[in-house]
């Protein structure tokens, strides 16, 4: 069994709410500091206060999304987001001027407190007390739209399934089934649409007036700030989605006429995009949600006793809820538990294929979580989403040499890696228009319902429209954004998993050649945490930071190559 780690600043028992916060911060606020030493721990101590902060609201998200229908439980998410958080904010900021201003800061480690300072200073220059108020509005306006999906269910065979359950039918062989299921699954979501595009006008105009306040022209370019994207510009954004246009969308292209005359068919409907064209039934790799782990838990084993020993932690101390249920909010994540040093992976299994990816790329966050917990202070291990996505894309690869533990049958083993590699491919143009399609949002704050509609369809057919042939599913295109949870939730959290998938390529194909030292460049690369550049940590990993149209061809054939071997 795990337990939080011994506290030394605050008290072992003690609860958060503001009465009790505020003589701390008070005290990191008035706080003498005489010394380089004394000032480093002063910052282990407002580390501790922050983490302990930290894993509070882990477990308030936690238990609401894990219960979306529990008025008790939101109601707890949202005292801590609308009671504390805002009164947090002016002490963050006032104890970022005092390190600023310390006179001692010059003669810390700098190249052990670069990234942090640059960090501090980034957040001095982005606060606005204005923009308290409006934050807190968009914390709580956006989970209104996991109340909303969470709840989505549909009837199919007089029985109830939620969303995903239902998508499981998409894998049919029987094109009827699979049809029947999407229209059904499409005609529940579109019920939705007029209040999720209320929702998302909402928290538009909500984050353009942040960006006003901050003194940028639009949120896009105050949210490259905000994430700390200082080793690329939008400019780079806009050539990786052409990169990924020439090399990648080309390939898709030559996979979809083959999966077309392999199904023989005139054309692809959106429904027969994920069924095998092997004839074959859905892939099986595991029964249900407690088979899922244990299987999972066998694979890292496999990879190293390390990483399976890390599962069994979380098995053993209830930290996995993985199975689908109506009223549970979509997706899936990986919630890292700032004190205890250990995450939750929550995700809505459907005993698919889907879910297994799905549980070895949370586990690949989750080994990083478990990797970096000891790093002296919080904000260490706060790794922007380019390197976090690293850990989680490139275990979904590295793990693949073990999935024999899913699949019994050599023929299965096969196909499981070839979807893999298939969804590899598939994910570049997604996450280049799911991205290209937040530019347009945020530098045309202004525009209407039907604007928004028309830029979402240009990007989206610019980049091949998924393959399939939405001509009589007009409506059912155009409101294929609002599937995306980060366009509501974390916006401009999207691109990385681009340029992650990268890297993870990258880490991969290490792997393949030299599996020790590549598990090792690894690992070492995710113990770093973010005490280095996003470049630095890249070279750690024994690969480049680079998404180049050059680089993104090389790995895109690399990836072709490896589909080709398996038949």
């Amino acid at each position: 069994m795990i337990a939080k780690k011994p506290r030394k600043y605050i008290p072992e028992n003690f609860e958060i709410k503001w009465e009790s916060l505020e003589p701390l911060f008070t005290e990191l606020k008035d706080r003498q500091i005489n010394s380089v030493d004394a000032l480093e721990q002063w910052l282990r101590d407002r580390s501790e206060l922050e983490a302990a902060l930290e894993e509070d609201f882990a477990w308030r998200y936690i238990r609401m999304t894990c219960d979306t229908a529990s008025e008790e439980l939101l109601q707890k998410f949202q005292y801590f987001a609308t009671e504390i958080e805002p009164k947090i904010a002016p002490y963050s900021n006032e104890l970022n001027k005092k390190l600023v201003a310390s006179a001692y800061t010059e003669q810390l480690d700098q190249e052990k407190y670069f990234i942090y300072l640059r960090g501090v200073k980034k957040a001095l220059e982005l606060f606005q007390e204005e923009n308290i108020p409006i934050l807190t509005e968009i914390q709580v306006e956006q989970q209104k739209y996991q109340s909303i999906t969470g709840s989505m269910s549909v009837h199919l065979d007089d029985k109830e399934f939620t969303l995903e359950q239902a998508a499981v039918r998409l894998k049919d062989t029987d094109r009827s089934k699979r049809q029947q299921a999407w229209e059904t699954i499409t005609a529940r979501r579109l019920q939705d649409t007029d209040q999720l595009n209320s929702l998302f006008n909402q928290l538009r105009e909500l984050r353009h007036q942040v960006a006003l306040n901050a003194g940028f022209e639009n949120f896009r370019d105050y949210m490259f700030q905000a994430l700390g994207r200082f080793d690329y510009t939008p400019q780079d954004c806009y050539a990786f989605h052409e990169a990924i246009q020439h090399a990648i969308v080309p390939i898709l292209h030559q996979q979809a006429e083959k999966r077309k005359q392999a199904l023989g068919l005139d054309h692809l409907e959106p429904w027969d995009m994920d069924v095998d064209v092997s004839g074959k039934s859905a892939l099986k790799p595991f029964k249900d949600g407690s088979e899922l782990i244990e299987k999972s838990i066998r694979c890292f084993s496999n990879i190293g006793p390390y990483l399976g020993e890390r599962l069994q932690i979380m098995k053993e101390n209830g930290l996995f809820d993985v199975e689908s249920r109506k009223g549970k909010a979509p997706g899936g994540y990986n919630y890292p538990l700032a004190e205890t040093g250990a995450p939750f992976i929550f995700m809505n299994s459907a005993n698919t294929f889907r879910d297994l990816t799905t549980m070895v790329h949370e586990g690949g966050h989750a080994v990083h979580t478990f990797l970096t917990a000891d790093l002296e202070l919080n904000d260490f291990k706060h790794c922007p989403s380019e390197v976090a996505e690293l850990a989680s894309m490139s275990m979904e690869l590295i793990s693949m040499d073990n999935w024999d533990v899913y699949f019994d049958n050599e023929e299965d083993l096969k196909r499981a890696k070839r979807d893999q590699l298939f969804d590899v491919l598939k994910t570049l143009p997604w996450v280049a228009v799911v991205d290209q399609f937040q530019h347009w949002i945020y530098t045309n704050p202004t525009h209407t319902n039907e604007e928004r509609t028309q830029a979402w369809l240009q990007i989206f057919e610019s980049f091949g429209a998924s393959f399939a042939n939405w001509s009589t599913h007009k409506e059912a295109e155009a409101n294929l954004w609002q599937k995306q949870l980060h366009i509501f939730e974390v916006p401009f959290y999207y691109i990385e998993y681009g340029m992650a998938q990268l890297g993870a390529i990258a880490v991969w194909k290490n792997y393949k050649e030299n599996p020790e030292k590549g598990l090792q460049q690894y690992i070492d690369a995710l113990k770093l945490g973010y005490t280095k550049t996003i470049k630095e940590i890249y070279e750690t990993a024994g690969i480049k930071f680079d998404f180049s149209a050059g680089y993104v061809k090389e790995l895109a054939e690399f990836v072709k190559n490896e589909i080709e071997k398996l038949g």
